[in-house]
């Protein structure tokens, strides 16, 4: 009888990729910061290309930052198809390669540690204006310096008490104190604790405009409340107006319910509810959009790791 090689014990049939649900989560993340860096460059290169003194080799710095985001946001896109357990022949004609080029070329680990170490470009890099922030005086009122300034104010006018005695508290020129109010000087945290101080006001209420006016990273790990403490900031600098108030500023377009869950939950409402809100109370949509994106994301997250029964 002729041999016949020995097979061995075989092995399980695999069903598809392997599914990696936090994985995947990351990537979608990442997939809409990247989104929103295209339209900062993309905005740069426009402003850029239309001015005749623009050089080539800045245009063309902004032509490869576009195209490193067009590829960082392609190997986000095919890790998650395969952490999602979906199949890469989907995506194979659409990129014009195979899926074994693909699987070598977007190796998940390598693809997570790149989108980790990534740099966004920041908006103030490009002096290019906001579809939501037209250069206008009313909307220079809406930028975070204004809004701080504002809240600020109010804090000093519900005191009674006067500048010169607010002065005399933090140990500045009268001038100054007037300025820092106007929301043409800078303020620090320690400026805002002796206001607060001075005037019988609560500093942690007016902090989310001040780390929003400097740039400052929050380093909490709550995005909910970081977005909630951020849109009742605002909502005192506007002079903390009544839900009525409220709902007819925005012609009934938010529902009381929608209301009540910006501010208190659960969850958190879609984003035209958020923009409107911020439009509201005189602020700019766009800054509050990537806290709005950071809350819905962990609320999301949240309710993928729990049944929907665990929360009554």
């Amino acid at each position: 009888m002729p041999n016949r090689p020995h097979s061995g014990p075989e092995r399980p049939t695999r069903n598809g990729p392997a599914v990696d649900a936090d994985r995947a989560t990351r990537c979608t993340e990442a997939v809409r910061d990247i989104a929103e860096d295209v339209v900062v460059v993309g905005d740069a290169f426009i402003n850029r290309a239309s001015d005749g003194a623009a050089s080539a080799s800045e245009l063309l710095g902004l032509v490869v930052m576009a195209q490193g985001l067009v590829e960082e946001a392609t190997a986000a896109l095919v890790v998650r198809q395969r952490s999602q357990g979906e199949p890469l022949a989907d995506l194979a004609p659409v990129l014009n390669l195979t899926e074994d080029r693909l699987r070598k070329k977007y190796d998940p680990r390598t693809v997570d540690r790149k989108l980790a170490a990534r740099r966004r470009p920041m908006r103030t890099a490009y002096a290019s204006p906001q579809p939501d922030d037209p250069p206008t005086v009313k909307n220079s009122l809406r930028r975070p310096r204004q809004r701080l300034a504002c809240a600020l104010t109010l804090m000093w006018k519900h005191s009674g008490i006067s500048q010169r005695v607010l002065a005399e508290h933090m140990t500045i020129d009268p001038s100054y104190v007037s300025r820092m109010l106007s929301g043409e000087r800078d303020v620090t945290l320690q400026h805002v604790k002796m206001i607060a101080d001075a005037c019988g006001g609560n500093p942690d209420l007016v902090k989310p405009l001040l780390d929003v006016a400097t740039g400052v990273q929050d380093g909490g790990t709550d995005p909910v409340r970081t977005l909630r403490s951020y849109l009742r900031a605002l909502r005192y600098a506007a002079g903390s107006p009544s839900d009525e108030r409220i709902l007819a500023s925005v012609q009934n377009t938010v529902t009381k319910a929608e209301l009540h869950q910006a501010f208190e939950g659960p969850g958190i409402p879609a984003w035209p509810v958020i923009h409107q809100l911020t439009t509201a109370f005189q602020s700019l949509p766009h800054i509050t959009r990537p806290l709005w994106r950071k809350a819905r994301t962990s609320v999301e997250a949240v309710g993928r790791t729990f049944p929907a029964d665990a929360f009554g």
